[in-house]
């Protein structure tokens, strides 16, 4: 959450507390990031890995194992990202030290520093780490300094808080004299300790994730498009994804280099159905009276570049179509078949986005076809395949028609349940069509048990509020 949205009983403007500082006589503690420093230390140390691509891939996949909630929580989360940071990429320290003089020089506060009369030299305390903080504080001017901060050896001093090392550092009188000066809701526990405490958010303060610049596929749909929602494990490995594989898998080769393939053409299809999404966002801030947009589009925490979602996509599009082919050599016409396929979406996304809504219920069908489907441009798969391709298709395409054009929220429905029913549908007039044989296979079977799971707490939630009429007593009393 921004600071400037947290309210606390010891907020104050900046000319408050430079005024109170000036005042003031006794300890001055000084939060760090986003006060003395108008930027975060370990945000701009992790900015300062190299390679950046795969440090940014490592991050994500931390982010994804979550291994901070064994060692307490999100509290601790920095302690893990700058371990990995400093482990995989150990010259990232000489070359943040490299960095600090020039950061210094366009992040210090200059109001704040001017309000440190000759002689005072203030108490950095900060949640941040030593040996990251140490030299920035130098190149802020202030070399003799005394530092409080969290050690990267333990979880600790993360988990306790900036008051348990302050105490520890500086004794409990020196605290309970001290001004302090914080930005931060979470240092509540250290201002209430305090005699004169100061909550002020500067406006100057930049808030840049590490890393930010870096454009790696994914991380728009999850930071951006949908937040906290965990997509692509729960919107496209899960559904997209399987349904390529559950309908193709019978008819592979080598089983495991033909996922594999899959994986690579599903990274290559996001890489530009994601670009729609940015494309989407951008025309409804331009162009909507209401749009609806996240928070994190205005805040714009990942980056949006034009060409590098096509050199991903061209690449991963490019192994896939080897492994797809594996052992037999590709020839040119596969690689043209899936850029065919990657500009149609694109150019399909990109007239979606820009006709109305009315307009847009109908063009909705073909981008969900394009994410169920595009990859039977390059694999072959039966009949009972295309049947749930189609299911899923209709699936995902109902509730939005619901949505465009009966009401202003999202239905609440069953989307697992309607699948597996259009699934069965369409099943049994494929056995009416072709005879029993078309839908007893492998394949048929992994489907339908897969709809079965999926759609399991659906089915038991419409089997038990089901309610027979003819055994409910509805006559009115006499």
């Amino acid at each position: 959450m921004n600071a400037a949205h947290v309210i606390t009983p010891h907020d104050v403007s900046p000319e408050a507390a430079i005024g109170a500082i000036l005042d003031h006589v006794g300890p001055v503690l000084l939060d760090l990031d986003e006060t003395l420093y108008l930027s975060n230390s370990t945000e701009d140390f992790i900015d300062s890995a190299r390679p950046r691509l795969p440090a940014l891939f490592l991050l994500r996949i931390l982010d994804v194992v979550k291994p901070w909630r064994w060692t307490g929580g999100e509290a601790t989360r920095d302690v893990w990202r700058v371990r990995l940071i400093s482990g995989c990429f150990p010259w990232t320290g000489n070359h943040w030290r490299n960095r600090v003089a020039g950061l210094a020089k366009d992040f210090t506060n200059l109001r704040l520093m001017e309000a440190l009369t000759p002689g005072t030299t203030p108490i950095i305390t900060t949640a941040g780490f030593q040996p990251i903080v140490a030299p920035l504080i130098a190149a802020l001017g202030l070399p003799q300094a005394q530092i409080v901060a969290a050690r990267l050896s333990t979880f600790a001093d993360r988990r306790d808080g900036k008051l348990h090392l302050a105490v520890g550092a500086l004794g409990s009188d020196t605290v309970r004299r001290a001004l302090v000066l914080t930005d931060s809701a979470q240092d509540l526990t250290l201002l209430d300790a305090c005699a004169r405490p100061l909550r002020a958010v500067w406006p100057e303060a930049r808030h840049r994730r590490a890393l930010s610049g870096v454009y790696m596929p994914g991380q728009y749909l999850t930071q951006v498009k949908r937040p906290g929602a965990r997509y692509i494990v729960r919107g496209i490995l899960q559904e997209d994804f399987a349904i390529w594989v559950l309908s193709s898998i019978a008819l592979a080769v080598l089983p495991v280099v033909h996922v594999l393939g899959l994986l690579f053409l599903l990274v290559s299809f996001w890489a530009i159905y994601e670009r729609g999404y940015v494309d989407n966002d951008l025309i409804a801030a331009r162009f909507e009276a209401n749009p609806k947009l996240s928070e994190a589009f205005l805040l714009s925490p990942v980056a949006t570049p034009r060409w590098q979602p096509w050199i991903w996509a061209f690449a991963c599009g490019a192994i896939a179509v080897v492994l797809l082919r594996w052992p037999v050599t590709p020839v040119p016409e596969d690689f043209a078949v899936w850029a065919a396929v990657l500009l149609a979406t694109h150019g399909w996304f990109t007239m979606y986005n820009r006709f109305d809504k009315g307009t847009r219920v109908w063009m909705f069908a073909g981008l969900q076809f394009a994410r169920s489907a595009a990859f039977v441009a390059l694999v072959p798969i039966g009949v009972i395949g295309a049947v749930a391709i189609g299911a899923h298709v209709l699936a995902k395409w109902v509730p939005y028609c619901v949505y465009r054009l009966g009401g202003k929220d999202w239905p609440e429905a069953s989307f697992h349940l309607i699948r597996l029913l259009f699934f069965v549908v369409l099943a049994l007039l494929l056995e009416f069509s072709e005879g029993l044989s078309a839908i007893l296979s492998g394949t048929a079977l992994s489907l339908l048990a897969w709809n079965l799971f999926r759609a399991r707490k659906e089915l038991a939630t419409a089997l038990t509020v089901a309610t027979r009429l003819d055994r409910t007593d509805t006559k009115a009393p006499l």
